[in-house]
């Protein structure tokens, strides 16, 4: 019995050679059609643009000094547009250091001087169709993980939401009266099985935001409303512990932002939930202060909305300040949680043209502070 034999088809590398001499496309174009590489030209910027959106090249070779939109622009634009996959460019130039440190910094990845020779065109071509592999592999692993995670948080959300359903049902006594041990075990089943629900919703969210997947509804927000709100329904929780949860520099009026008051209500209760949680002692203060002039580094005549959030727990040790707002990351203190909660209350404020920040010394306690732009 014949076997057809196993043929392995492999991707050919298209690269685009953008010059607006005759000869030095022709020489390029030779020298890597030999190689096998699929090859597309463009006399100027303008035809380049136009070429890469419908070859969709591995590789750019993007002359420096051409008519009509040079190599610094075409770059510039590629670079700028976040629709298109990652391309390297090899800037080819006649010119000095200068130019070369010009586009390097405009977004090129690297640069070959006229007259091209074969060995060292070759090598960077290489070096750079590489690079190319290494982030598509990366891009692809990472959109696997993120389908991963996606269907993981769905498939696990059901049975949980049917037990915690299930638990409460016994909780009430609808299968019969319990005993009070019984009833205790189920309380603590139903806590625990909360806490694993909250978590799975909590990384659900972070994968929307990650993948670009999160559909904001923007609109006028009253943060003082807002504010209010949040610190009712958490006081039970503060009062339990013996805390005072309270509001404290609040306007008597409106203070609007532009955004999704859902996702405003989650960055509030997760950095006042928090305060509570860390917090044994004292308070938990709320703030909101409108600073016409702006925050740090901002344009002065932006107005800009502090929201703080101000406990009298143990403090955040310095050296964790940097990785407190990445995923995963957990502080040492034994009631710290998945390292969700902030980087999620990160990528919302960050979704608000926004910006948080934190200030903490041990023992005397942490504000964390959020920075949104004013309505």
């Amino acid at each position: 019995m014949n076997h057809a034999p196993f043929v392995k088809h492999t991707k050919v590398d298209r690269i685009l050679i953008v010059d607006d001499s005759p000869d030095n496309i022709f020489l390029i174009q030779s020298i890597l059609q030999e190689e096998g590489y699929a090859i597309e030209t463009a006399e100027n910027g303008e035809e380049a643009l136009a070429k890469i959106d419908e070859f969709s090249p591995d590789l750019i070779l993007l002359d420096v000094m051409m008519p009509v939109m040079d190599g610094y622009e075409v770059t510039r634009r590629v670079r700028n547009n976040a629709a298109l996959p990652f391309m390297p460019i090899l800037l080819i130039t006649a010119y000095d250091q200068l130019s070369v440190a010009r586009g390097l910094d405009t977004g090129a990845d690297d640069f070959i001087r006229k007259p091209v020779e074969y060995d060292e065109l070759m090598a960077r071509v290489r070096s750079l169709l590489r690079l190319k592999h290494s982030v598509d592999e990366r891009d692809q692993i990472a959109s696997q993980r993120e389908d991963f995670v996606s269907r993981l948080t769905h498939d696990l959300r059901t049975p949980m939401v049917a037990a915690d359903r299930m638990l409460s049902l016994l909780s009430q006594g609808v299968m019969g009266e319990l005993s009070s041990d019984v009833q205790e075990a189920i309380e603590i089943m139903s806590r625990s099985n909360q806490n694993l629900l909250t978590m799975v919703n909590t990384l659900l969210e972070v994968y929307r935001y990650e993948a670009g997947r999160k559909a904001l509804i923007f609109s006028p927000v009253d943060l003082t409303t807002l504010a209010s709100e949040v610190v009712e329904e958490l006081s039970p929780i503060a009062i339990d512990k013996g805390l005072v949860l309270e509001l404290g520099t609040v306007p008597d009026k409106p203070l609007l932002v532009k955004g999704d008051r859902l996702e405003l209500h989650r960055v509030m209760t997760n950095l006042v939930g928090n305060a509570v949680k860390f917090t044994d002692r004292g308070s938990v203060t709320v703030d909101l202060i409108l600073n016409p002039g702006g925050g740090e580094g901002r344009k002065r005549s932006l107005p800009i909305v502090n929201l703080a959030v101000r406990d009298t727990g143990a403090g955040i040790p310095a050296e964790e300040h940097a990785m407190l707002f990445e995923s995963f990351v957990t502080g040492k203190h034994k009631r710290s949680g998945s390292g969700l909660g902030l980087h999620l209350t990160r990528r919302i404020v960050e979704a608000h043209n926004g910006e948080i920040k934190v200030k903490s010394t041990i023992g005397e306690g942490s504000t964390f502070t959020v920075l949104l732009p004013s309505y």
